[in-house]
């Protein structure tokens, strides 16, 4: 077993857990109302597929510096001494999802679950939730259902959804003069989200959705696809993939030629961690929207100096959400004075946060949407990269009450 020191105490790592326990150990000395004298965070995520670069492993290290932020703030004062992270790999699977999700609610004792990207898993997870009356803060995932017709009381939708991507995107694309739009999604619940919402987006903003293209999930082949949606001679292919399937997306539409043609790209959803890994170079002049960037401003780049330091890698935004999460969770058990799962929620419901990823942050009490600035964003070209991971330019900030779906027209009831 690996042992090394750990801000006030000491981390031990074995079995795929993180075992924080303060220095002297032993119960709570405040004596709150505790199950198992003990808080558990459980990580549920890609850890070696198309999503482990954008979250994956190094979400679990995010968790790792909240907690420790958590145990510097409160120390002796803290409600409650040990602290626990466990990690699972869905392997973006529902089913997997679901399996891992009773196992770290019923055997690993998790009081909240996080991250939990590909948003059918991310569903499954919160139908878990609400059948175990425990917390689920979903960062990964984009679908609204999430805090729409499938919201629940113990489910917190924490980072972005499809609604403040294509409000973003979809509407400074088309009122930027890309009238005429063909749309390539992934064939499950987040790409037909996507498409969905964009598409609302798109004609709201005086343009046209000529076609939609379904693509398996995940895929490496997009040629034929890209192929079929150019054929009409649209101003703008819209890419609903992320992460590993956007990679192929970009590359294979360079190769086709098409930005020559008059035919742009426009991208639904992208990561810091896809521009590195494909290069600059590749994604030169895209328009996206971004949920927060690691050099956006001080306070940002003060926090990501801290996550490479232990990282060896730039976060990208579901890195700091997943901090933000982590040590939100944990700041509303110091005020419930209790891990129960009920008065936790009613500590979260409402309250404003102002944090290192959340900006104008609110917690919205009717539908667990978490509302912050968003971020409409360019890819530099790469002359003016001035440092590496140094990939986008901000171009306008979308506050809070704008970036994200209305409460009223969320269709959710708890």
């Amino acid at each position: 077993m690996n042992h090394k020191k750990f801000a006030a105490g000491t981390v031990a790592l074995a079995s795929g857990a993180l075992f924080l326990t303060a220095c002297g150990g032993g119960p709570s000395s405040s004596g709150g109302d505790f199950t198992d004298d003990k808080i558990v965070l459980a990580v549920l995520n890609d850890q070696s597929g198309i999503y482990k670069d954008l979250s994956g492993p190094n979400s679990v290290k995010a968790v790792e510096m909240a907690v420790a932020d958590f145990k510097k703030k409160y120390g002796d004062d803290a409600v409650v001494d040990d602290i626990e992270i466990e990690s699972a790999d869905h392997q973006n699977e529902p089913d997997i999802a679901n399996t891992k999700a009773q196992e770290l609610y019923d055997r690993k004792g998790a009081d909240v679950i996080l991250d939990v990207p590909t948003s059918s898993a991310a569903l499954a997870v919160a139908n878990q939730a609400k059948t175990k009356k425990k917390l689920f803060i979903d960062i990964g995932a984009a679908t609204t259902e999430l805090t729409g017709a499938q919201c629940n009381k113990y489910t917190f939708h924490w980072a972005y959804d499809t609604y403040m991507l294509a409000n973003g995107t979809g509407t400074s694309v088309t009122e930027g003069g890309a009238k005429n739009w063909e749309l390539v999604y992934p064939d499950y619940e987040f790409g037909q989200d996507m498409t969905d919402q964009f598409s609302a987006a798109i004609e709201k903003a005086g343009g046209s959705v000529d076609g939609t293209i379904a693509t398996p999930f995940p895929n490496d082949n997009f040629a034929t696809f890209l192929t079929k949606a150019a054929s009409g001679e649209p101003d703008v292919i819209g890419t609903m993939q992320a992460g590993g399937d956007l990679i192929n997306v970009v590359k294979q539409y360079n190769e086709a030629g098409l930005r020559d043609r008059g035919i742009d790209l426009a991208v639904g959803l992208m990561f810091i961690t896809d521009i590195h890994s494909l290069g600059v170079e590749q994604f030169a002049g895209t328009t996206f929207t971004d949920a927060w960037y690691w050099n956006m401003d001080e306070e940002a780049r003060a926090w990501a100096d801290r996550f490479t330091e232990e990282t060896d890698t730039r976060p990208s935004f579901a890195h700091a959400a997943n901090y933000s999460a982590a040590l939100q969770y944990l700041e509303a058990v110091q005020a419930a004075g209790t891990d129960n799962a009920d008065k936790v929620v009613d500590q979260l419901e409402g309250k404003k946060v102002d944090d290192v990823f959340l900006r104008n942050g609110e917690i919205r009490a009717e539908d667990h949407r978490v509302i912050h600035d968003a971020y409409l964003a360019k890819v530099k070209d790469a002359d003016d990269v001035k440092e590496e991971w140094d990939y986008e330019e901000i171009v306008a900030t979308i506050p809070a009450e704008e970036a994200f779906r209305p409460a009223e027209d969320s269709d959710c009831s708890m």
